[in-house]
């Protein structure tokens, strides 16, 4: 059961029992009511939006992934390597055998 339903539910419960709602007592149970219906509400919308993005995000994920395929000339871009990091590192040491020699 959805939580929409739930609400409406005890909503329902309320209005079958006739609780008298022009009690102070009573009045706080129609405001909870009011209140569990707005956050329902609210929950449905942000349920909804979650889907959409979700939706566009796959689809962004599918379109990377063949621009990867056409960019880089290979099935996935987990097999691209780059070993660009090693020189770098390299050098920087490198340098600092220079500066300690002066």
């Amino acid at each position: 059961m959805k939580t929409s339903e739930k609400v409406a539910y005890i909503k329902g419960l309320m209005e079958g029992l006739e609780i008298d709602t022009t009690k102070p007592e009573n009045k706080i149970l129609k405001e909870v009511v009011t209140v569990l219906e707005e956050l329902s509400a609210a929950n449905n919308a942000l349920t909804e939006e979650n889907i959409k993005l979700r939706d566009y995000i796959e689809e962004i994920d599918a379109d990377l992934g063949d621009l990867e395929e056409y960019v880089y000339d290979i099935d996935g871009y987990d097999d691209y390597d780059d070993d660009d990091d090693d020189e770098y590192e390299y050098e920087e040491e490198e340098d600092e055998e220079e500066s300690e020699d002066k």
